[in-house]
Order: C-alpha cells, then structure tokens, then sequence
C-alpha cells in the first residue's frame, strides 16, 4: 500500500516538472520521431529526484534502456524512484544508502552494460574505469555535469586513464550560467530557509568561493538582505567580488564573524578545526559544492557532542558551552535539506544533457578520447528554444553584419 501511494505521489512530482519544462519537452517530440538511441543503453548517476526522472524518461522515448542510481544518498525521492521504476527505468537508489550501497549501486547499473553514461560527480565514469575494464571499449562517451566531475575528469585525464570521450556538461553556456549561478543560488537558499525556518536578512554570509556558484548564492543572499562575506585563493576572483561589492578575507578572519557559513569551492578542508575553535556560538555550517568534504565534519565530531534538534541540523556542543550547527550532514544542501534547483533552470540544464547525449550517440566514434566541450549550436539551439516558449523575439544578424564580422580589414 505504501509503495503505491509513494508511486503516486512520485508520478504527481514527475508531471509537476514535465507541466514546467518545455523546453525538455520540444527535444522529447524531436527524440520520440527519429529515435536517437534506438537500441542503445544509458547509465546514469545523478541526483534522482522528479526533473531527473524527466530527463530519463525522454531519453526513453528516444529508443533508450535507463539504468540509474543516485549520486548522493540523502537526494534520493524514493517516492520518484518507485514511479520511475514502474515507467520503465532499471532504478537502482534509496533515500540514506550507505557509501557501501552507493557503490552497490553504480555497479548494478554497469552491469547493464551501457553505451553512453550520464554522470554527476565522475562516480559512475570512474567505477566503470577502475572495476569494469571491459567496459572501455564499449562505452562510447560520458557526460559530466558538475564541476567536482569535470575536476576529476582532468585528472583522470592527465593520469591517461580516460578510455573514451567525456562532455564537459557543466562548462557548457546554458549550464553554468544559469544552472550554477541563479539555480544554486537559488535552491541553497532555498535549503537553509526549509532547514532553520530562520531569517536571512541582517546575518552575516561567509561564502567560500567565487565561482559561478558561490557568485549565485553571494546575489541571492544580497538580494534577501543579508551581509555578505567572501573567501577566496583565486585572486582574479576575489578581485571580482570586491568590484562587486562583497567584503573579502580569509577564512581564518571570517570564522570570527560570520553567523552563516556556505561552502561553494568543489575542494576539500574549507572549514576544519582552526575555524570551529574561531566560530561564535550558535555559527551554522552548510556546504553547496558536490561532495560532503568542504567542511570538516570528522574533526567536528572529535571535538564536540551532538544530537539531531532539527530535521537535517545537527547541534555540536563543545566543552566551553558553545554550540555550533552543521545542515544535513554537510553534504550538498539544496538537494539534501530541499528539492534542488527550480524546475525552469533544470530543464536548460537537462537539454544540454539529452542533446549532448545525442550529439555522442550520433558521432562518438569520431571524438577524440578525452575532455572535450559542448559544441556552440546545442547551447543556441537551447537558448533559442527557451526564448521562443517564453514568447520572446530576438535580432538577427543582417547579411551585411555578418559579412562585417567576417572581415579582418578595415572598412570604412
């Protein structure tokens, strides 16, 4: 009875998204007519929640088998799982699995053999490498959507151990600019807000990282009224958030003042036990980037008691009395304490996904192995989809402009 009604709610939270991605659902027509990966199978690891199911269930109406798991235990729906799995996907993921599960789990999916992979955070892509060998030849490319992927891409890369081509999703135009900028701005706020029921107006903001990510919840934050404080080791970076008008220092100095603190670097060891010793009483702690080691949660819990005082807030207490806050578990806070990015921002994001999917089922044996960009004309086509279901109208370069741009000599 329970898996029914999970089932569903699951199939209720689907068509929500589907009702609010238009743009997904003009590539599905497209898909449904030609049948791009007719016979073909796609593993995915991603966060499984009701846009993702959406992204799945087009590639299945364009010829797909989806196998899929989750890529963080606590962004799992189980109710969309259950209804994704009734719609035809091979759904291997659950709400709180363990790290063993979770590699369970990718490995459930490789054993479907698939032909391309759709990865967030480079999990499947390196499983695949390291436990199932015969799989490189096989596999004709990946897509890679975050910038901790992309980051273990280049590595994996410069190791020489990348055996097919992998699709820097996450740097293409139409995904970090409004994926990474307005939809984690956006959804990271949104998860503290569901959190803590606390007000952001008039605390003090420690963002660290001025990304593309750390940019979107540094405006979103200012735009709720809220101070901001940025730390940075890019100085280009930080530079940039000066000219923007956010304060600027090191995190040593920032642990002293700031009420809230945001990680947003895809790095490891932001946070750690210099900084808690700094914090003031009652400073909450939460991360944005991928995975859950921007904070030092094991040094956290070496130096202080805890115990759970709110869904997805763990109070530390520490010896002198004070108390310090860490949201859901520091792992990636817009999925794990609320329901990730808005729906419109995700359906840019999975239309670079399903048309670079296709763009590597059509011409994968002619990419060369390695990381390798988005091509320009997914991004227009995109951008031009996007416009035209809005009901906004564009220029359009005249014969002559484009002759203009063309030349390299002057013209008088």
């Amino acid at each position: 009875m329970g898996v029914n009604r999970d089932m569903d709610e699951g199939a209720a939270k689907i068509e929500w998204a589907r009702t609010h991605m238009p743009v997904l659902a003009e590539i599905e027509q497209n898909f449904r007519q030609n049948k791009p990966f007719d016979g073909m199978t796609i593993g995915m690891s991603i966060h499984l929640e009701a846009k993702t199911a959406r992204l799945a269930l087009c590639l299945m109406e364009g010829g797909a088998d989806v196998a899929i798991t989750g890529s963080n235990p606590l962004s799992t729906q189980d109710d969309v799982a259950h209804a994704l799995a009734q719609m035809g996907a091979h759904v291997y993921a659950w709400y709180g699995e363990s790290d063993e599960e979770h590699a369970g789990n990718l490995r459930r999916v490789l054993e479907y053999s698939p032909d391309l992979l759709l990865d967030d955070g480079l999990d499947l892509t390196a499983t695949l490498v390291q436990e199932f060998p015969k799989l490189k030849s096989k596999t004709l490319a990946a897509c890679e959507e975050t910038t901790t992927g992309i980051n273990r891409a280049k590595a994996m890369e410069k190791d020489g151990v990348l055996p097919f081509p992998i699709v820097a999703v996450n740097d293409a135009r139409m995904k970090h600019l409004f994926d990474n900028r307005y939809g984690t701005g956006e959804s990271a706020l949104a998860g503290f807000l569901r959190a803590t029921n606390l007000v952001v107006s008039s605390k003090i903001f420690v963002v660290a990282g001025y990304g593309w990510v750390g940019r979107g919840i540094a405006e979103k934050i200012r735009g709720m009224r809220g101070r901001v404080v940025i730390t940075e080791v890019d100085p280009v970076r930080a530079l940039e958030a000066v000219f923007d008008g956010f304060e600027v220092m090191p995190m040593k100095e920032a642990a002293k003042v700031g009420d809230v603190f945001l990680t947003a670097t895809g790095n490891c060891g932001v946070i750690g036990e210099e900084h808690f010793n700094l914090m003031k009483d009652g400073a909450i702690l939460a991360n944005a980037g991928h995975f859950d080691v921007e904070v030092d949660v094991r040094a956290l819990r070496r130096m202080a008691s805890s115990r759970i005082v709110r869904n997805n807030i763990e109070e530390f207490s520490f010896s002198d009395g004070k108390k310090i806050y860490l949201i859901a578990q520091g792992r990636l806070i817009n999925l794990a304490a609320g329901d990730g990015h808005p729906v419109e921002i995700m359906d840019l994001s999975f239309a670079v996904q399903a048309l670079a999917l296709e763009w590597c089922a059509r011409s994968a044996r002619e990419l060369p192995v390695g990381l390798i960009p988005v091509p320009g004309k997914i991004d227009q086509q995109i951008a031009h989809i996007k416009l035209q279901t809005a009901g906004i109208q564009i220029d359009h370069l005249t014969d002559e402009q484009e002759s203009y741009l063309s030349q390299w000599r002057y013209i008088n």
